[in-house]
């Protein structure tokens, strides 16, 4: 069966909701591929012939991949296929080698439409030279029209008798009108130009629909895997269990996600995050399925099934987010819904009355109804949302921004406000050692290695990230951490040991009140260090401090222009973070952030976003965990640093793969640029009806031109919506 375009079928079904609930609990789900179902009309003709079923819990409606999931309880299932079969569309076992079917199936009818329209041309060149009998013109027009004509039919009889007004329906009427009156050559003209639309727009919107299942070919179908006997062997990729090592070449894609354990690559992590510079990568670091071994072989250990890849997961996600509808999508809809009728009740109107108000003859009034006829399907108007969304959300996704429905990538163009989670959003989100210094200026070289070793020591023996860091600094200049013994940790304050008997301490402010005074000049030390927005770790042996360290999460180096891009969007950037208000204070300075504030709890944010609410829409970036309130307050949640994060996937309206905050700058341009593309095309496609109408009833419109009017105004709404693919790229 061919790849039927939208066109086919365009009034709407009724809403279904943005995210469908879970299946019915005890039920049996049969997932069926209907190759004709790519529209919202083949939904509800779907909805009617099986929602009144007995036993029938729920339809799902997988448009983009065409698929029906039927979820009942103890229903015949070959009853359910005939219900379908009787709407005109033959339902499939669901079988993933099908896929590229449809895009080869049609090609042998295209000699049969070259011959129809030869066969029309010379019905009307016959016609209009008066070159042969009066019955010759009728001849080749039946042959033309039996030739591509009769599927039209059918489809249009099928849709008639559901009570549907779709093009078929209209064609149909239209056609079989002109053959009464005596339009024969015209009639058989109209549904070969009819059909060859269709058969160029079916391609053109097969570019929107298939963009993201592209992403199915990134992953290779096999593995190298090693055996039980150690050697390496091709085995394909969806029966690879997790834990399995995997070998990987100069120049392979990675079929699994997994860790690194042996090599250093170079990977095009591209298909996965959008960025297009390769990524060096080394022993524990994470690697993606779909990813590209640039240079060097390596080996790795896989951490998920085939199924649940990330790239897996990011296929799902978008397929979920395409088959919702936008907020201008369902208004079209239903817009839809009453125009097509209205119009086709105008156009019987102009049969009957256009004789007595104009005073035309009786044919001439039908014809100009058949016309409108031609004109009233909404075919243009209902493709040109779609067909937009679907191509910015596939655009988004190639660039590393994964969006969770259409509402989103509209709305997002409202945003007025973003407020930023500082660690990990707008800092690296892993504290460094910044500074260090002996508190005795006379301190030799000696004596400050001494103290460098003496702090490693302690830190080495805590968990705490402040600790942590001050011990990687240490390895990294190649500091031998010193033995201690009997360590003790003092939680919210720092760790305490002995050195050769000797009582030693590292911690914060805390701490050091617990062994003795600060003085003057300590103080001024720290206070200098606290304004700059850094954490303090103080080195002390007795009840004399040694040693001050400064820490701080450095911001990260594409923050700045972030935000510089955002300004530049018109969109006020705000800082909520639970760290201390100087650090706070310090990195939103750095950033060039609008305003921040600190030493906030989680209610405390979603209040602040609570607060800002009715001043705009406003957006929340943060991890997709720790700042859920505010998360799932915001008019869009944003969640960074998304690729392997199963929440992060899950909890955001909004994902950015790579973690680079720039992509919200991308996200804000792809989202105004989808709402001009949707403006546009509903401009083009309504301003095109408006124009013929008006020329049909003046009697200056041909079924021609009507054929022209519709179909081509939905050549140019697809063209114009798919330049949107290319959009995002940064």
């Amino acid at each position: 069966m061919t790849e039927r375009s939208c066109c086919s079928s365009c009034t709407a079904p009724p809403l279904a909701p943005e995210r469908p609930s879970a299946p019915p609990p005890d039920a049996r789900s049969l997932r069926l591929r209907i190759e004709a179902m790519d529209c919202p009309t083949e939904e509800a003709l779907l909805r009617r012939a099986l929602g009144g079923m007995p036993g029938i819990e729920r339809l799902d409606f997988d448009l983009i991949g065409r698929v029906l999931t039927v979820h009942h309880r103890d229903v015949d299932e070959e009853a359910i296929r005939r219900r379908i079969a009787s709407t005109g569309m033959t339902p499939e076992a669901l079988d993933p080698a099908r896929r590229s079917e449809a895009a080869s199936g049609g090609e042998e009818r295209w000699w049969k439409l070259g011959i129809a329209a030869l066969v029309a041309l010379a019905a009307e060149a016959s016609e209009w030279l008066e070159l042969a009998t009066p019955w010759l013109p009728a001849l080749l027009a039946l042959v033309a029209i039996a030739m591509v004509g009769l599927p039209t039919w059918k489809k249009g009889f099928i849709a008639l008798r559901h009570r549907t007004l779709n093009i078929n329906a209209l064609m149909s009427v239209a056609v079989t009108g002109a053959l009464l009156i005596g339009h024969w050559a015209e009639a058989a003209m109209v549904i070969v130009l009819f059909t060859l639309a269709e058969r160029i727009e079916a391609r053109s919107l097969g570019r929107a629909r298939h963009a993201i299942r592209e992403l199915l070919s990134l992953a290779p179908e096999q593995a190298t895997v090693e055996q039980a006997d150690g050697r390496y062997a091709l085995q394909p990729a969806a029966a690879v269990p997790t834990g399995s090592r995997v070998r990987v070449r100069p120049g392979e894609r990675i079929a699994l996600d997994g860790e690194i354990e042996l090599g250093h690559p170079a990977l095009d992590e591209s298909p996965i995050t959008g960025e297009s510079l390769p990524v060096d990568k080394a022993p524990g670091d994470t690697v993606f399925a779909g990813t590209v071994n640039r240079d060097g072989e390596f080996t790795y250990r896989t951490t998920r099934a085939a199924a649940d890849t990330t790239l897996a997961r990011i296929i799902h996600a978008v397929e979920q987010a395409q088959a919702s509808r936008a907020p201008t999508q369902r208004f079209i809809d239903r817009f839809a819904a009453v125009y097509t009728p209205a119009v086709f009740a105008v156009a019987v109107f102009t049969a009957l009355l256009a004789p007595w108000l104009l005073g035309v003859a009786w044919l001439e009034g039908i014809y100009r109804a058949l016309v409108l006829l031609v004109i009233a399907c909404p075919c243009a108007l209902v493709i040109s949302t779609p067909v937009t969304i679907v191509s910015g959300l596939s655009a988004a996704a190639r660039a590393g921004i994964l969006i969770k429905g259409g509402t989103f990538l509209e709305q997002g163009r409202r945003l007025r406000t973003l407020a930023f989670d500082k660690t990990g959003t707008l800092t690296r989100g892993e504290p460094t050692q910044c500074h260090w210094q002996p508190l005795e200026a006379a301190a030799g070289e000696a004596e400050r290695r001494r103290l460098r070793s003496l702090a490693a020591g302690l830190a080495e023996r805590s968990g705490h990230p402040v600790s942590r860091a001050l011990a990687r600094a240490a390895r990294e200049e190649s500091i031998e951490a010193l033995e201690i013994e009997a360590l003790n940790e003092r939680p919210g304050r720092g760790v305490t040991a002995r050195v050769e008997g000797r009582p030693v301490w590292l911690g914060n402010r805390r701490l050091l009140a617990g062994f003795t005074d600060l003085d003057e000049g300590l103080e001024a030390r720290l206070a200098e260090r606290e304004a700059r927005g850094e954490t303090l770790v103080i080195l002390g042996e007795g009840d004399r401090p040694l040693a001050l360290f400064a820490v701080s999460d450095p911001l990260k180096p594409e923050s700045r222009e972030a935000i510089a891009d955002l300004h530049e969007l018109g969109v006020t950037t705000l800082m909520l973070s639970g760290d201390n208000p100087a650090s706070v204070a310090a990195i939103a300075a750095d950033a060039g952030i609008d305003e921040a504030h600190g030493a906030l709890l989680p209610e405390e944010k979603l209040a602040m976003i609570e607060a800002r609410a009715g001043a705009g829409a406003i957006g929340m970036v943060g991890d997709g965990i720790n700042d859920a309130p505010a998360l799932a307050r915001a008019d869009i949640g944003f969640a960074m640093g998304a690729a392997g994060s199963d929440a992060a996937i899950e909890t955001a309206d909004v994902a950015l793969m790579d973690d680079d905050p720039r992509r919200l700058a991308t996200f804000l341009r792809l989202s105004r640029a989808t709402r001009s593309v949707l403006v546009q095309n509903i401009v083009l496609a309504l301003g095109i009806k408006a124009v013929f109408m008006g020329l049909a009833f003046s009697g200056h419109a041909t079924l021609w031109m009507a054929v022209f009017a519709d179909m081509g105004a939905s050549l140019i709404v697809v063209a114009n919506g798919l330049r949107l693919l290319s959009a995002a790229r940064a």
